[in-house]
């Protein structure tokens, strides 16, 4: 063997295995980056996940407001005792607790969106038994329009991409 060869021979022994190592190294970096790129996108989806699921809980929770104080007779117990009335605020405060949970995940304007709409269907509920079954549809109004901003909030965090 000549001198040349053996320098090569020496050379290739010596580099290629730091050569392997410096890419082996390269690969674990570009991995622990993608792994870190799938976390977050894992977590993002999570979040819009729950969130459309609690969308979901609210709007049911809005319309069982509406059926129960459907349910209150005119001119039943004023002070909120009767069955009826019981139901709808319970439904009332599940409404605001899934409002909260909700506001929670936006910024300010729209947390008093939903504090907003959450106090205004306690004013219905607390109203319902001064107001004939007719009328009730408008004591709604407001809270249909504050609704219906919520819901598409709800609708564009949907069509959001992650």
């Amino acid at each position: 063997m000549s001198d040349k060869e053996s320098t090569v021979r020496s050379a290739l022994l010596t580099y290629f295995p730091m050569l392997i190592a410096v890419l082996s190294l390269l690969t674990a970096i570009f991995n622990g980056y993608l792994n870190n790129k799938f976390v977050g996108i894992i977590q993002s989806n999570l979040g819009r996940a729950e969130y459309m699921r609690t969308c979901k809980e609210i709007i049911d929770a809005y319309f069982q407001v509406k059926f129960k104080t459907a349910l209150i007779r005119p001119g039943s117990e004023a002070d909120g005792q009767s069955p009826p009335q019981v139901d709808a605020a319970n439904a009332v405060n599940h409404f605001a607790a899934l409002g909260t949970y909700l506001a929670n995940l936006r910024d300010d304007p729209k947390r008093e969106r939903y504090t907003e709409l959450s106090r205004t269907l306690e004013k219905i509920v607390a109203d319902a038994p001064r107001t004939q079954a007719a009328q009730r549809e408008k004591l709604f109004e407001p809270a249909d329009q504050l609704f219906a901003e919520m819901n598409d909030d709800c609708v564009k965090s949907a069509k959001a991409t992650p």
